[in-house]
């Protein structure tokens, strides 16, 4: 059994745009508690959770991974994630597994972009949430401008914990001290305005305070639990990883005031599906059933597929028997493994709290539940609200014979990465990819390349258009076919009507008196379905639509499924021709970040491509960033102009946002194109 028990758990995922220091942070906290010596560097690939050829290369962090340590009594997990928009699948599950997010803030740069979008998500996750200013020793005096727009951006509740002091070479206590000097606010004055934001959580306490009762450190340590867990406070602490400022500070932080896993907010688990889902309570004891949930699968080369998940009720021991989701047959855990970047340490019981991992078992997947009793059948988390994968390449292998090595190395990178998907397109036969920028797909393809030795031809795929209705319509078939002998006859009447956007689509059934048997009603329904999957007027899919069947006829001989499905598809496409047609495009969220110098320049080119400018925002360095929402069809070469324009200083981060319809002329465009192909 672990030295420690679950109330010395600390789980903690580190988010922030890139360049924020997550890693070299981690690195820092590494040494500082003795897990390693010396810490490594980006710059030379030493890092222990910078591990993958890739980001060495890159000097970035392309995915999730995981430390750990032991200090003072306590165990922490730290969960180290990419900073780049386009790798934020695994910062969401990373951030699905802990208690707490450590929203990082590079000092000199200052809030950015991304740190906003994090923010919100932890905050709708209902994780306890702090910010960690690093780099206060590079921030040329900036820090007190920054706690106040941190304070502007996310909020009175932001409030120091600590506060650099020293010409910011170390970092004094501002919770539990009240004495002494700091470099940008009075200590006094923070300590009084972090208590009054605390105690304001309970009554009791509140009155003791204002009565001027002095507050015992479990009152206090108890109410600020309280104020984390409903996100009345959000306490700023300040590091520097180069110098070591505030590093003990943080870790005596930990140690005293953030969540373990008894007093964190548990993540919805739920039993069922649909709407008949319930929430269950899930306690962490460790002689209850065993719940644990996967929440990231890495396909090591040594090792081989390694399930990684986090404990919520129960331990985990090597010989463990386990089922995956509702699997009837169990699988032996065998060797238990805790995570150390890309090293593994074997260990010998998995206690509620903490994360582990075993290896080598295909059968596990992605967010799946692992239980060892029956009793916990058909559970599962939430489902995470994932950004919408939208750019996208159609790729084939460059050598012959490839296709099933291809389809191999496809289907273990989206084991690993719930924002990178894959689908075929069966009308032009044609495998495409998508993931959430073009950074995300090259570094997919190196992947692809560099571990699985797959090579592949990319070309841009169709764009994911939509295809709608704009009003109510009503359509019939009468299918009727003889061919000497039993015949084929099914007719359908049925009504459509446009959804609210976003709604998708809904099938209804309101036939009475047996005018089509309900044993026809399936083909019926299977014939909308493709419709509804093939487009009716471009051939693309359609959405936000309700189909109600309410009459038809039939032939005790000669109805069969077949004739009903045909039946179907034509009644359909009769209602939608008189049911105002409409083709959607997607439309993405943009963030363009440019010297302001081209700034004129970017914006012209932005409105040029449909684009709509909804503001701009001055950053550090000369640099500002235009938001603006544009049509993804407008992005095919963007990225190449956009380094032509700004001589290669500009970049841009997307995020699907939402179907709009496309103008007239190009709806028009699509149509007679769909009807060319047709033809052809």
């Amino acid at each position: 059994m672990p030295s420690y028990c679950t109330e010395d758990i600390r789980n903690i995922t580190l988010v922030g745009h890139t360049g924020s220091g997550k890693t070299t942070l981690v690195e820092a906290l590494l040494s500082k508690a003795g897990k390693i010596g010396e810490p490594g560097t980006i710059e030379r690939g030493t890092t222990t959770t910078d591990h993958d050829p890739l980001e060495k290369e890159f000097q970035h962090s392309l995915d999730s991974a995981i430390a750990s340590f032991d200090h003072d009594g306590i165990h922490v997990n730290l969960i180290d994630t990419a900073g780049f928009p386009d790798f934020r699948g695994p910062t969401l599950t990373g951030m699905a597994a802990t208690e707490t997010t450590a929203v990082v803030i590079n000092g000199h740069s200052g809030i950015e972009l991304s740190t906003r979008r994090l923010m919100r998500r932890a905050k709708r996750r209902r994780l306890c949430r702090i910010i960690v200013v690093t780099k206060i020793d590079q921030a040329e005096g900036g820090v007190k401008q920054l706690v106040q727009q941190i304070r502007e951006e996310f909020g009175p509740e932001c409030l120091p914990i600590n506060l650099p002091a020293e010409n910011f070479t170390t970092v004094k206590d501002c919770f539990y001290g009240t004495e002494g000097d700091t470099d940008i606010f009075s200590l006094s004055e923070a300590h009084e305005a972090i208590i009054d934001q605390v105690v304001e959580v309970n009554e009791d306490l509140m009155e003791k305070y204002l009565e001027g009762e002095k507050l015992s450190r479990d009152e206090l340590h108890e109410a600020f639990e309280q104020a984390l867990r409903e996100g009345h406070l959000v306490p700023i602490c300040f590091t520097s990883a180069t110098t070591g400022a505030g590093l003990g500070e943080f870790l005596r932080f930990c140690k005293r005031l953030l969540p373990n896993p008894i007093e964190g907010n548990p993540p919805p688990i739920l039993k069922g599906e649909g709407k008949a889902a319930k929430k269950v309570k899930v306690k962490p004891d460790p002689d209850g059933h065993v719940v644990a949930h996967v929440f990231k699968i890495s396909n090591d080369p040594f090792v081989g597929k390694l399930s990684i998940f986090r404990i919520y009720q129960g331990t985990v021991l090597p010989d463990t028997q386990l089922y995956i989701g509702d699997a009837r047959k169990p699988f032996k855990t065998g060797h238990l493994f805790k995570i150390q970047g890309g090293k593994h340490e074997e260990v010998d019981a998995g206690i509620p709290g903490d994360i582990c991992a075993v290896a080598k078992v295909d059968e596990i997947y992605y967010d799946a539940i692992l239980h060892d009793s029956h009793d916990e059948d058909s559970f599962h988390l939430k489902p995470m609200d994932f950004p919408q994968p939208m750019y996208g390449l159609a790729i084939q292998p460059k050598t012959r014979g490839q296709e099933q090595k291809l389809a191999q190395a496809i289907s273990k990178l989206t084991e690993e990465d719930p924002c990178f998907q894959v689908e075929h397109n069966q009308e032009l036969n044609e495998t495409i990819i998508r993931g959430l920028g073009e950074l995300h797909m090259r570094v997919m393809l190196q992947r692809m390349q560099t571990r699985y030795h797959v090579e592949v031809d990319t070309r841009p795929p169709r764009i994911a258009y939509r295809e709608t209705i704009t009003r109510a319509a009503e359509g019939h078939y009468r299918h009727k076919k003889q061919t000497g002998g039993a015949g084929q006859f099914g007719e359908v009447f049925l009504r459509v009507r446009p959804r609210k956007r976003g709604n998708g689509f809904e099938f209804i059934n309101k036939v009475v008196g047996g005018s089509i048997p309900t044993n026809l009603i399936p083909a019926v329904e299977k014939g909308v379905r493709q419709i509804i999957e093939e487009g009716a007027i471009a051939g693309y899919q359609m959405q936000d639509l309700e189909v109600t069947v309410y009459d038809g006829k039939f032939h005790p001989v000669d109805s069969k499924e077949i004739a009903f499905v045909i039946a179907a598809r034509n009644a359909l496409l009769d209602a939608i021709r008189n049911a105002g047609p409409q083709i959607l495009e997607p439309i993405v969220s943009v963030d363009v970040t440019v010297p302001d110098s081209v700034m004129g320049d970017v914006t012209g080119n932005l409105a040029g491509r449909r684009a709509r400018i909804s503001g701009t925002e001055s950053l550090s360095g000369g640099l500002v960033t235009v938001v603006a929402d544009m049509p993804l069809s407008s992005l095919s070469d963007y990225h190449t102009e956009l380094k032509s324009m700004t001589q290669g200083q500009g970049s841009f981060t997307m995020e699907f946002s939402h179907y709009d319809p496309v103008p007239h002329a190009v709806q028009l465009e699509l149509e007679s194109a769909f009807k060319k192909s047709d033809e052809d």
